[in-house]
């Protein structure tokens, strides 16, 4: 890395990894690659690139050119950009792929794109073979920040998101902060959402540190990107330690925003609301509605508000949802930190710091659907 980057070490024990962020790394992929394989520059280094066609130029073929030039044998194969990508048949295509590779145990499957292709290219290096090495190169903000940290692999069902997966860590994460610049504005604004989720739930001086460089984060400032992908990495590098596998309850705090948000993405239709739109919205409500329970007060919720507002973030429950109460409690339920019809929701005490909480009133939890 040059002197401007960083790294975080996700600490997993025999398991662990490190991440790697800096602007323009990409053609340092193959030499990373090496490194965390343990592979010398005379031994051989075979790469599958799993990447969809939003992405696939520049930055695949940036990766593809890097591998090659350091005298890796490289496939690349493209899927089709969506969430419809996220599917055992998609899935099947890739294992397919990967017998006319003639992949054994030490090829390398590297995901470069956003969610969809992390999770899906995991899911395949997770099972193929009983697991080939793997490594995360994600180019949204989302990706950066939350689902290339963790080891959450998957496939959709047509009944529910992500019901088909493990839980399957990369060998490296090298996120370049330069692939942001490509990112669509609206994606990128997406992204925020999460990166704000984490000042609210684990670090009130972030928290700050965002308040006070809304320039920085509107302008896509190379160092406030540095700086905040970084960190975020390390907020969701301490929660996976604690928890990996999700058993202890801990994981759950990243979920804050998301019981509402989960519904309104449902109901809206999938595509109509971004993500972390939703969790924007969703994160106002679960604001409102630890203040009804006398958690919070009024200047906390302002303050989610107002930097949500200032990146151009939606705050306000669209009016098509307002009119289905009914159907976002139905949608809530399947919530997976719901038990026995009891609906958790991760509330916030303070800037920085949340809970999960239950035993809520139904009709409280729709009220705050109103602002």
């Amino acid at each position: 890395m040059n002197s401007s980057g960083q790294n975080v070490h996700v600490d997993l024990g025999s398991r662990s990894y490190d991440i790697c962020i800096d602007a323009g790394s990409l053609p340092q992929i193959a030499e990373l690659t090496r490194l965390w394989l343990g592979r010398t520059p005379d031994q051989a280094l075979r790469c599958f690139v799993v990447t969809d066609t939003n992405v696939l130029q520049p930055h695949a073929n940036a990766v593809k050119l890097a591998l090659s030039t350091a005298g890796a044998e490289v496939q690349v194969v493209c899927v089709k950009a969506g969430e419809a990508s996220k599917s055992l048949a998609e899935a099947s295509d890739l294992f397919d792929e990967l017998v006319d590779f003639k992949a054994d145990r030490k090829t390398v499957v590297l995901a470069v794109g956003g969610g969809v292709v992390g999770d899906l290219a995991g899911f395949v290096a997770a099972t193929y073979a009983r697991g080939l090495l793997f490594v995360q190169v994600p180019t949204t903000l989302l990706a950066m920040v939350d689902s290339s940290v963790g080891g959450k692999t998957g496939v959709n069902h047509p009944q529910g998101k992500n019901l088909i997966g493990s839980f399957y860590q990369p060998a490296g994460v090298l996120i370049d902060t330069d692939t942001l610049a490509t990112l669509p504005d609206r994606e990128y604004r997406s992204g925020l959402a999460e990166v704000i989720k984490y000042g609210v739930i684990q670090d009130a001086e972030f928290f700050g540190y965002l308040e006070n460089n809304i320039v920085g984060l509107n302008e896509r400032d190379p160092a406030v990107l540095r700086h905040v992908v970084a960190r975020c990495c390390e907020l969701k590098a301490s929660v996976v330690k604690e928890d990996e596998y999700e058993t202890k309850g801990v994981r759950a705090i990243l979920n804050y925003g998301h019981t509402y948000a989960h519904a309104f993405e449902a109901l809206s239709g999938y595509g109509v609301l971004l993500h972390g739109e939703a969790v924007s919205i969703g994160m106002v409500c679960g604001s409102r509605l630890a203040k009804s329970l006398g958690r919070i007060g009024e200047r906390e919720i302002q303050r989610q508000l107002e930097l949500l507002t200032a990146v151009q973030l939606p705050v306000v429950v669209p009016l098509e949802l307002l009119a289905k109460p009914d159907d976002i409690l139905k949608c809530m339920l399947l919530d997976k930190k719901t038990v026995a019809g009891d609906l958790k929701f991760v509330l916030p005490d303070s800037i920085g710091h949340v809970e999960t909480i239950g035993g809520i009133d139904r009709k409280m939890i729709v009220d705050c659907l109103h602002s």
